[in-house]
């Protein structure tokens, strides 16, 4: 006659106690999963320290394509590989207080001429197409005294907002030298139905 299984009576002790191996496998997973976690954490703060800054727009100075309490990453490396172009959203020390930082369009870059007449940008004679512009002030530049093109000298950049009725900028303080420039604005992360690539 088989023997039965008694009711409350204890499982054999080999169902109950894990094997050496399994034990060995789920420490094996463990630190797998402790490395995968570590190993993204490096990748993350390496990413924001030397790349990506995640940086607070404030201000209305770049709206419509960047609201005030915007949240936003800049890229710190690609002026390191590449050269700053006109249209580029760029993040610099504020020329008047390096405590202070901007964040601009780049209009002019070093060796363009320059003009401002009612608010339409021109730049080495050729009237600026800026899609990026919704309403446009009236201000001309320079101002005061004859209408005539500027050269933006080397190493600098001429730079505006894009709200210009709203905008501190090169008009007022004139060119940003580059090595002031230390981002590009690349995405906007919050709130999360703005989140996407900035142009």
């Amino acid at each position: 006659m088989e023997e039965q299984d008694q009711p409350g009576a204890a499982a054999p002790a080999e169902a109950c106690e894990p094997t050496s191996g399994q034990f060995g496998e789920t420490l094996r997973n463990a630190l797998g999963w402790v490395r995968d976690l570590a190993f993204s954490v490096l990748i993350a703060v390496v990413l924001i320290v030397f790349i990506y800054q995640p940086v607070k727009v404030e201000g209305t100075s770049m709206m419509p394509g960047l609201k005030d309490q915007e949240r936003i990453f800049i890229n710190k490396f690609t002026y390191r590989l590449g050269s700053i172009q006109r249209g580029d959203t760029v993040v610099f020390k504020f020329p008047l207080d390096d405590t202070k930082s901007y964040i601009k369009r780049v209009i002019g870059l070093p060796g363009d001429r320059i003009r401002i007449d009612a608010g339409q940008v021109y730049v080495n004679g050729r009237r600026l197409t800026e899609d990026y512009v919704i309403e446009r002030d009236n201000v001309s530049w320079p101002a005061p005294g004859p209408l005539t093109d500027q050269v933006v000298p080397s190493e600098k950049y001429f730079v505006l907002g894009d709200n210009r009725s709203s905008s501190s900028d090169s008009r007022t303080w004139g060119f940003v030298p580059r090595n002031d420039i230390y981002g590009k604005a690349v995405f906007a992360y919050w709130p999360l139905d703005e989140m996407g690539r900035l142009k």
